[in-house]
């Protein structure tokens, strides 16, 4: 106990001086949420990969989708690192930073209204965002309870407070820089921390290829009747499993908190660095998880899922490890939950203040009245998600657990596309994005509140978001197609950069031959 409680110790105080460090970085707007976009490559590295990969994943996702899939929810991991990480920093990257500055944009909902027009499109996705990042962020705190039960036998509501205070001083104090140098040192904990405990768990069942062989002998007739399918390369059901892979790979694409972090990062040259870093990151975090949660059946003796929820499974998996281990482990889960819930504090207060009260409720706000604004939001939304997520806890409150299930469908599926072509393709209209956001959102709010007349494919949040992901591709080009082509100045002024870049490689080609 007293190595698990010095190590809590160690670690607050860490983060809390790294945030009164940075906080004379963040005596500016551009400074207190996108660190002076002068962020080094392996920093935007780790704080993309820590944002994406939460305490959700390691005790939530990794245990309820290693039951249903066996080892083969492994791909959902290789999905995150080669799809969700790789292809978004290939793809994005290098477009997102250009293209943002030559906007002069911050946030996603200024670059919607300065890449197709409108003031109303700036509104109507900050209100996305804002409505949808709250039970998002709420739900980072699902699974702690287990951890500092079975660690320290201290009640869930002191947990979430405690963890929510500390985040809130460093990332008041030192904006976004102190949260991305912090998500640094959080990230190389959840490397080791994850690979620890893989090895400890695969140790106590005899070694990998004794745990594959138990893993084969578990059979579920309510799953599948075919012998060895958890072991087996796809598992039960791959069709749900491509769909968990797609929602959780792809939808990182389209969500604020993730994409903000090309805005920051330095040049164009340390995205090629950042790519790799990323890369391996979510191999070695995402890629572990739900390679740990596979073996999840085999502690069936441990857990009652039925009674207790797919949340115990990852504790039940944990509990016979040494104590020091177990300390790691709850330093790891409280890494992955404060580092996202930073980055997702950081975006909503940024996007209400800038563009929802900015301009509209408070007319012509100076430098310091904004950050006076978005350090109070800081505190406000931890506050709710601290609320909400204690209400949940002990009422189990059946709508809000719902709420935060469909709430990365509907932030993914609403922005992925318009973001996407935004960057790509310059047809794309104003009433391509406005269809893409009403369609989303309306089809995830109707899955939350009418989800048995779903046909039964798209029941499941996780692959009605994918749905709306991926409708999003057809939606946006079909009306615009259809509809007022963007004005020619504002696409000229998006795409001047890059294309003058273009123009010079073309030149510096013909020279070469």
């Amino acid at each position: 106990m007293t190595i698990r409680v010095l190590l809590l110790l160690a670690f607050f105080a860490v983060m809390l001086i790294i945030g009164f460090v940075y906080r004379r970085n963040s005596s500016s707007v551009n400074g207190f949420i996108l660190g002076g976009r002068n962020v080094g490559p392996w920093v935007t590295a780790f704080a993309y990969g820590t944002s994406y990969f939460s305490a959700v994943i390691f005790v939530g996702y990794a245990g309820q989708f290693g039951w249903k899939y066996g080892i083969a929810a492994s791909w959902i991991g290789i999905g995150n690192a080669l799809i969700g990480s790789l292809l978004a920093w290939k793809i994005l990257g290098r477009r997102t930073r250009i293209m943002s500055q030559q906007l002069e944009s911050a946030t996603m909902p200024q670059f919607f209204a300065a890449r197709f027009g409108g003031e109303s499109l700036k509104i109507a996705s900050a209100l996305i965002t804002f409505v949808f990042l709250i039970p998002y962020t709420a739900s980072l705190y699902n699974g702690l309870s287990r951890l500092f039960g079975m660690a320290f036998d201290i009640d869930y509501s002191v947990c979430v407070i405690a963890m929510a205070v500390l985040t809130g001083i460093y990332v008041i104090a030192g904006g976004y820089m102190a949260a991305a140098i912090n998500d640094f040192i959080q990230g190389i904990i959840m490397i080791v921390g994850i690979v620890a405990v893989i090895a400890s768990v695969l140790n106590g069942q005899g070694g990998f290829m004794a745990a594959i062989d138990r893993l084969a002998q578990v059979s579920d007739a309510g799953v599948s009747t075919s012998p060895g399918v958890f072991a087996s390369f796809f598992g039960p059901d791959p069709l749900n499993l491509l769909g968990v892979v797609i929602l959780t790979s792809l939808g990182t694409w389209g969500l604020p908190q993730m994409v903000q972090k090309f805005y920051a990062i330095q040049s164009e040259k340390a995205i090629e660095k950042g790519t790799i870093v990323s890369t391996f990151f979510a191999f070695v975090v995402a890629g572990g998880c739900y390679f740990l949660g596979g073996f999840g059946r085999l502690f069936s003796d441990r857990v009652n899922v039925a009674v207790e929820g797919y949340d115990s499974i990852v504790p039940a998996m944990l509990s016979g490890l040494s104590g020091t281990l177990i300390a790691v482990v709850v330093v790891l889960v409280l890494s992955a939950s404060m580092s996202t819930l930073s980055s997702l504090v950081l975006t909503s207060s940024s996007t209400l203040t800038l563009d929802l009260l900015k301009g509209h409720v408070i007319k012509d706000p100076d430098e310091k009245q904004q950050l006076f604004l978005m350090r109070f939001l800081i505190v406000v939304f931890v506050a709710i998600s601290v609320v909400i997520a204690i209400i949940q806890y002990k009422r189990n409150v059946s709508f809000i657990a719902q709420l935060m299930g469909v709430s990365w469908g509907a932030l993914a599926g609403a922005f992925l596309a318009p973001f996407l072509y935004g960057l790509y393709w310059k047809g794309t209209s104003a009433a391509g994005v406005w269809c893409n956001f009403i369609f989303s959102t309306v089809v995830m709010i109707l899955n939350m509140a009418i989800r048995p007349d779903f046909p039964p494919l798209l029941q499941s949040p996780i692959n009605a978001g994918a749905f709306c992901m991926l409708a999003g591709f057809v939606i946006v080009p079909a009306v615009s197609f259809f509809t007022k082509k963007p004005d020619r100045s504002r696409i000229d002024a998006a795409f001047a950069c890059y294309d003058r870049e273009v123009t010079v490689h073309q030149i510096r080609s013909l020279s070469d031959l």
